[in-house]
């Protein structure tokens, strides 16, 4: 079976090829850089760029791999979460597509396309805990099986990919911030106090707004050290995230972790959950970096699992900007 996966939820246009027996045959993504001057993504921006790039892209990869549109089984998209605008684009295309091929529809969410993008390159045992990272998301995930998602815990504020791309415009950086920061931090030191937000708790919340706010005193008072206070920066946010995760463990006696999204390819967090594998005995599982931001590789193997327990939506169906995971599908499923 081969499915072709469409992802726009935010500022990726993303495409991919992918077969059940074969793997990934081809991809194709373009980042969006029309965004860089404001320092964030522009919803509007974004639909018109995917609108622009859709098309154009999906002649790219059936050139580059070969492939006869005819040989598409069915076809799998994110329908949530996201931006709607960005992704009404990329559910409409799948839509016309499956509809003049008279092929299924499979709809995937979005973070269980992060939380399956380890399995592109090997299968993890269940049950495992997945904590993702990234610009709209800071959750845990206790994973029992495909579809069966437990929430723990997560971010009652802003993401951390977020909180780094607002430290980075603080900072007078560039834009997206995380690459930006984990290379200035690299070359400077935690010489900064800076708050570890609800660290001590003793349930999986998680803040990152007053760490945040933290370094924007900090930047206003003037006089500093670029690179010392991206590193305090980046230590406050994995010093949280790592606690959280041992946390998680002792709840729930599991003891294998895949930390996936963007923010899973940071230096320091990769550093520090491979200590951790070795200390604890974690077992720990991080994508590979160009599999880590969104893709639409991760997309492609989650609709091939929901295709396989025969999931399929009616061509109805409408992009939703927020829906639980753990709910996900429950009206068409």
């Amino acid at each position: 079976m081969i499915t072709l996966a469409v992802e726009t939820s935010c500022d990726e246009t993303a495409l991919a090829l992918f077969s059940s027996d074969k793997g990934i045959i081809g991809d194709v993504l373009l980042s969006q850089v029309v965004h860089s001057s404001f320092g964030g993504v522009v919803p509007e921006l974004s639909a018109r760029e995917h609108t622009k790039n859709i098309l154009p892209l999906f002649d790219k990869l059936l050139k580059d791999t070969g492939m006869d549109i005819s040989q598409i089984d069915f076809v799998s998209f994110t329908l949530t979460p996201g931006l709607i605008l960005s992704l009404v684009v990329g559910v409409a295309f799948a839509k016309s597509l499956a509809y003049a091929l008279e092929k299924p529809l499979v709809p995937v969410h979005h973070l269980e396309g992060h939380i399956y993008s380890v399995f592109l390159e090997r299968p993890v045992d269940y049950p495992f805990i997945s904590l993702i990272v990234s610009g709209g998301h800071t959750d845990l995930y206790l994973v029992e099986g495909f579809g069966r998602y437990t929430f723990l815990g997560g971010t009652l504020d802003d993401a951390v990919g977020e909180s780094y791309d607002k430290v980075a415009r603080l900072m007078g950086l560039g834009y997206p911030g995380g690459p930006i920061v984990d290379r200035l931090a690299q070359r400077g030191r935690p010489s900064y106090q800076l708050p570890r937000p609800m660290i001590e708790r003793d349930d999986l919340s998680m803040s990152f707004s007053g760490l945040k706010t933290a370094v924007r005193h900090i930047t206003e008072a003037g006089d500093y050290s670029r690179e010392d206070l991206a590193c305090s920066f980046q230590m406050a946010v994995v010093d949280v995230l790592e606690r959280k995760v041992i946390k998680a463990v002792e709840m729930t006696k599991v003891k294998s972790i895949a930390v996936v999204g963007g923010v899973s390819a940071n230096t320091e967090l990769r550093r520090r959950f491979e200590k951790l594998s070795k200390e604890r005995g974690y077992r720990i599982y991080l994508p590979h970096p160009k599999f880590s931001t969104d893709n639409a590789c991760m997309i492609a193997y989650a609709g091939m699992e929901r295709f396989k327990r025969g999931i399929i939506a009616p061509l109805d169906i409408n992009p939703e900007p927020n829906t639980p995971l753990e709910l996900f599908g429950k009206e068409w499923s």
